[in-house]
């Protein structure tokens, strides 16, 4: 090798960064740890280093003497000896590092793979289009490996106090994307998660739940809408709605296949709720007569149950929201739920567990849930026709 003279022992640092500019002698000049100047014949510069992996030599181009001086040289020639000691190999490893993904392409990925599981187009734009206006423009081009816990704080402090609720969304939004980069071995921590200490505690005193209406005023209401211009989809739809205590996307959304109308009962599947678990709903003699009277509005080719203005579109979900406002009903339909629930705990006995399954609720007691092997159908079967007795009076 040029411009090394064998002394018998291991020299490490023999180069110089004024040695490096001088030297002009093509060939390999040694500097240690297997890191080798390569000069070449038209005089142009390389850093290579000779390393040993398993029991193969081999040869790694660690980038020209002008892009890499010998100080980052060594620093890179010593991480590789000690990858390669540990039965890794530096190429790979390197080959692997420039497979990950940026934050945004990450983003981009998880939103693609969850999309099976959005309740309907709107909510998975909704989750790309948050992280794109507020967790982008700090570290949507980083690599995900190097996302760092500043970089997150540094995006939610900026809307944390002035949209809380945005904030929080884009926190656990976040949090997704890290959890499938620590799937795939890309990460080792959650930056979303070790930062919470960080974020001061939101006033949720002033928190506005939705508008509901005291359970002894929802009959007037349904006779509000049946006496109203409105549709009759959108006035069978809301009654529906109210009776089964449903969701307003559940009601909108149905089908005539999950309808057992001789059994009464509607099932809704687990892709159609919120908690993702399929939800059967007994059905009160009221509801049956709601959907024989839906049979007349059902069209060709259109399996909705409630179908609106558009050609196999359903009702959209301002349409109920529209109609509540136009006839001064203050509550929206979201609230009819609390109704249901207010009523079942003050009027009747039924226990609350049925309650609670008949609003679809998930029970967060992990022991509880673990117990509970039945939807208590039977018994829901009851309470539901006693809340569309006391609404049908």
């Amino acid at each position: 090798m040029s411009g090394i003279k064998p002394t018998g022992k291991h020299l490490e640092k023999r180069l110089s960064a004024q040695a490096v500019r001088a030297l002009n002698v093509p060939g390999l000049h040694g500097d240690g740890n297997g890191l080798y100047l390569k000069v070449r014949a038209n005089g142009a510069k390389q850093w290579i280093q000779r390393i040993v992996i398993g029991d193969e030599r081999r040869d790694l181009g660690l980038g020209s003497v002008t892009l890499v001086s010998l100080a980052d040289a060594r620093e890179k020639a010593l991480e590789n000896r000690k990858l390669a000691r540990a039965g890794v190999d530096p190429l790979a490893a390197k080959k692997r590092s420039m497979e990950v993904l940026t934050f945004k392409a990450a983003t981009e990925k998880v939103h693609e793979l969850s999309k099976p599981t959005w309740r309907n187009d709107k909510h998975g734009d909704q989750w790309l289009n948050t992280l794109t206006t507020y967790a982008f423009p700090f570290f949507g081009s980083k690599r995900i490996d190097t996302v760092t816990g500043a970089d997150v704080l540094a995006a939610l402090s900026a809307i944390w106090s002035s949209h809380p609720e945005t904030a929080r969304r884009v926190k656990q939004r976040i949090g997704t994307v890290f959890k499938w980069a620590m799937a795939n071995g890309w990460r080792a921590d959650n930056p979303a998660e070790t930062i919470s200490k960080a974020l001061p505690k939101h006033d949720r005193s002033n928190v506005k739940h939705r508008q509901a209406l005291p359970y002894d005023a929802v009959e007037a209401a349904i006779a509000t809408v049946r006496g109203s211009e409105a549709g009759t989809g959108t006035k069978l739809a809301f009654e529906f709605l109210v009776l089964t205590a449903t969701r307003s996307g559940e009601t909108r959304e149905a089908v005539w296949s999950e309808f057992d109308l001789d059994k009464a009962v509607w099932t809704i599947p687990a892709a159609r709720m919120k908690a993702k678990r399929l939800h059967r709903v007994p059905l009160p003699p009221r509801c049956i007569a709601i959907l024989e009277e839906a049979q007349t509005l059902r069209r060709a080719d259109d399996d909705l149950v409630f179908p609106g203005t558009k050609d196999k579109k359903p009702l959209s979900d301002m349409t109920l929201s529209k109609l509540m406002k136009e006839l001064s009903i203050p509550a929206v339909p979201h609230g009819f739920r609390s109704s249901f629930r207010d009523w079942a705990g003050e009027q009747t006995n039924h226990p609350r567990e049925v309650v609670e399954f008949a609003l679809a609720h998930v029970i967060k007691d992990k022991a509880e849930a673990a117990y509970a092997r039945s939807d208590l159908f039977d018994k829901r079967r009851g309470l539901m026709k006693d809340w569309c007795s006391y609404l049908c009076s």
